[in-house]
């Protein structure tokens, strides 16, 4: 339950918190305004690189928990909770190791010094495509890591060792 609320708790915060600092008014004072969106979305790429890389470890770490608890207690985990795991687990690994670098390809791409105008317009309106894609992922990820939170928090009535048949009067 501690590394659910983890997950959730890191997607969460990354997704609200750190996202309404990075777009302030605070940081375009410290910045300037000129530097505001470069410097804003590197730092963005570079908290939710970590942040992917927190969930691929959290989803390892739930599937050793799910293993451990077959393995240990002998129940066969349920079907619902290795479809959600997968999906996490999948969500996870496309989010940092695919989507992650290509948007932080087209950040950079779109304020390279030396392109022309067309050829930032153009990498610009990559760059939101990409943008709008991980969003979505993120989204995902918070709605399925609300539900894995929701599911794991919930007890399980049924006897660990003995099927309740052997029980006779």
């Amino acid at each position: 339950m501690l590394n659910a609320a983890i997950w959730l708790g890191a997607t969460i915060f990354c997704s609200t918190a750190v996202l309404a600092a990075l777009n302030s008014p605070d940081l375009v004072n410290l910045v300037g305004a000129k530097c505001f969106a470069q410097v804003s979305g590197a730092l963005t790429q570079i908290i939710f690189a970590r942040l992917f890389q927190l969930q691929i470890a959290c989803a390892l770490i739930a599937w050793l928990h799910l293993l451990g608890e077959w393995l240990y207690l002998g129940r066969l985990p349920q079907r619902w909770r290795v479809t959600l795991l997968t999906g996490l687990f999948a969500l996870s690994l496309m989010g940092g190791l695919w989507l992650g670098p290509q948007l932080t390809r087209w950040h950079r791409a779109q304020y390279a010094p030396n392109l022309r105008v067309e050829d930032r317009e153009l990498t610009g309106r990559s760059f939101r495509w990409w943008n709008g894609l991980f969003q979505t992922v993120n989204v995902l990820m918070i709605g399925s890591g609300l539900v894995y939170f929701w599911r794991v928090t919930q007890t399980d009535d049924s006897p660990r060792f003995v099927r309740p048949v052997n029980f006779r009067s």
